[in-house]
């Protein structure tokens, strides 16, 4: 296997680049996903996993990164607890059964929802007997998992979310903890499948403040993070804020952070000596001339350069519109870095 990543989570990568995979490398910008896209909704490739299989594997066949990501979603869970999730397109995600009383969240299921969730490992173990490189498996932080089951739909303000946090925090905290310990037993399930490393994605935990954060956010990836170290497999904690919340985020105990683009990286590095840093390239550089992409890619690797944990990553997802060329570039910049250079 491809050492490179899992030597990045341990902070032994001593060779001349870091690891590169990018989020959200399986997706809509190929081609080759848009064509099995008009035959399946997004659910149902989901959860057929011979096609989640196939849609994973396309990055890697196409580009050659340094792990691949299991093809899902970070509202499998909210599926599995019946709130009635669809895909719209042009729209995303939409929960039909959004919670609005204290009474909704009593009402969700407390067994366990790995019955529910079993094509996800079936599709985990169909991929470790494809891939030469670390499989990624995942799950959404629980206070971004909350907000999309109140909101109803991707928000922009998380007015509702933060009117129950804030007006009724002690029903809100019973929603978090549920989602966490349903979270853990999935993640747990996923490494015994077969992922090699588990990230979180605590995607909306920017729209909260810093006592808040603490709150409602930290303590519950703390203990997603704490129940994958005990499986000896590391974690990576990721979310938008994140190089503003990178010292708590250290402090919750992950093998890595994943961060976003709004400071530079060898800064937080300086603050942060002990962790793995994943990131950051600003995502929308990927629109930019093959020239400046490649400049861009290599001034982060320069800045960290000869750094035993570091893996070069985007700072968000690859949005739909750009151009696998440009995927292309970026990785084939890094995988040609070398530090000497």
């Amino acid at each position: 296997m491809n050492p490179l990543l899992l030597d990045a989570l341990k902070g032994k990568n001593f060779s001349n680049r870091p690891p590169v995979w990018l989020m959200r490398q399986a997706g809509r910008y190929m081609p080759e996903y848009r064509k099995i896209r008009e035959k399946y909704d997004f659910l149902e490739m989901c959860k057929t996993p011979e096609i989640a299989t196939e849609i994973t594997l396309q990055p890697i066949k196409a580009f050659g990164p340094d792990a691949a990501i299991v093809f899902s979603d970070i509202l499998v869970i909210p599926d599995a607890l019946d709130v009635g999730l669809r895909f719209e397109d042009g729209a995303g995600p939409v929960i039909e059964k959004a919670l609005k009383t204290d009474r909704d969240i009593e009402n969700l299921r407390t067994e366990s929802l790995l019955g529910k969730l079993d094509y996800v490992f079936q599709t985990i173990r169909l991929l470790k007997k494809e891939l030469k490189i670390p499989l990624i498996g995942f799950a959404g932080g629980p206070f971004t998992v909350a907000s999309y089951m109140i909101e109803g739909r991707t928000g922009k303000t998380l007015r509702n979310t933060k009117k129950w946090m804030i007006q009724n925090p002690d029903s809100f905290h019973k929603l978090l903890n549920l989602l966490t310990s349903h979270t853990i037993e999935y993640v747990e399930k996923q490494i015994d499948s077969g992922a090699d490393v588990i990230q979180i994605f605590d995607s909306w935990a920017n729209a909260l403040s810093d006592n808040h954060f603490r709150e409602f956010s930290l303590p519950y990836m703390k203990r997603i993070s704490d129940a994958v170290r005990k499986k000896n497999v590391p974690s990576i904690l990721f979310c938008k804020g994140s190089c503003v919340f990178a010292p708590l985020l250290a402090k919750a105990g992950p093998s890595g952070i994943g961060l976003d683009w709004n400071a530079g990286i060898a800064s937080v590095r300086s603050k942060l000596p002990n962790i793995t840093l994943q990131g950051n390239l600003d995502p929308d550089i990927l629109y930019a001339s093959p020239p400046v992409l490649q400049r861009e890619v290599k001034s982060i690797l320069d800045s960290m350069q000869n750094d035993p944990a570091y893996i070069f990553n985007l700072g968000h997802g690859i949005a739909p519109d750009v151009s696998p060329d440009a995927v292309k570039i970026l990785i084939d910049t890094v995988k040609q870095y070398s530090a000497s250079s």
